[in-house]
């Protein structure tokens, strides 16, 4: 199959955009001076008030550490292999709750229970009012399972990588040295404070 590539980067027309707008945003400050600020914003956000939902997956295997699983997608956006956690869009009428647990199965062909979700949280609010809520989600396999098959949607490609929580941090930190491939921030976050965790003394 052959790599991805961008062809060309130019304006988008507004009338062309389908999932995004620009916006001017007209503000005043804390001191009484009125600022203007530019930022992107999603045109697909449900009437819920949260566009989208992140899957932190916790596998509990019999005779293996405890893991978790996460993907490697194209993201043409930063022209790299985006090294993160199984994510998506909430449909209309849908809770987080059973976002994460379609998408998990789309994505990836697990199926678990959410265990714990976050309250909405954004990741970069100086550039976009994008938000989400974060799923963590246990998975509990069988000894001999076979890895199940992926519901991809068209035009997805994305490649599972099962990681032992202990070696979460190590791994995304050699992936990133690979040409081609960043990690996503909320997903490294999410690695730096179970790595930094056993060194916190009660």
């Amino acid at each position: 199959m052959p790599s991805p590539k961008i062809r060309n980067i130019g304006p988008l027309p507004s009338e062309e955009a389908k999932w995004t707008e620009l916006r001017k945003i007209e503000w005043t400050d804390q001191t009484g001076k009125d600022r203007v600020w530019e930022a992107a914003a999603r045109k697909t956000r449900s009437s819920g008030g949260v566009d989208a939902v992140a899957i932190a997956p916790i596998l509990r295997h019999p005779s293996k550490p405890p893991s978790t699983m996460i993907i490697l997608q194209y993201r043409p956006p930063v022209e790299a292999y985006c090294v993160e956690f199984p994510a998506g869009l909430i449909d209309e009428g849908e809770t987080p709750e059973q976002a994460a647990v379609r998408e998990l199965k789309e994505e990836t062909g697990y199926e678990g229970k959410v265990v714990d979700c976050s309250p909405t949280i954004v990741a970069d609010p100086g550039l976009t009012n994008a938000n989400m809520q974060m799923a963590t989600v246990e998975v509990n396999l069988k000894e001999g399972e076979e890895p199940p098959e992926q519901h991809l949607d068209e035009g997805e490609h994305i490649e599972r990588l099962i990681v032992p929580l202990s070696e979460l941090y190590h791994k995304l930190k050699a992936l990133s040295q690979e040409k081609g491939k960043i990690v996503d921030a909320r997903l490294f976050h999410w690695a730096l404070g179970l790595h930094w965790s056993q060194y916190v003394k009660a």
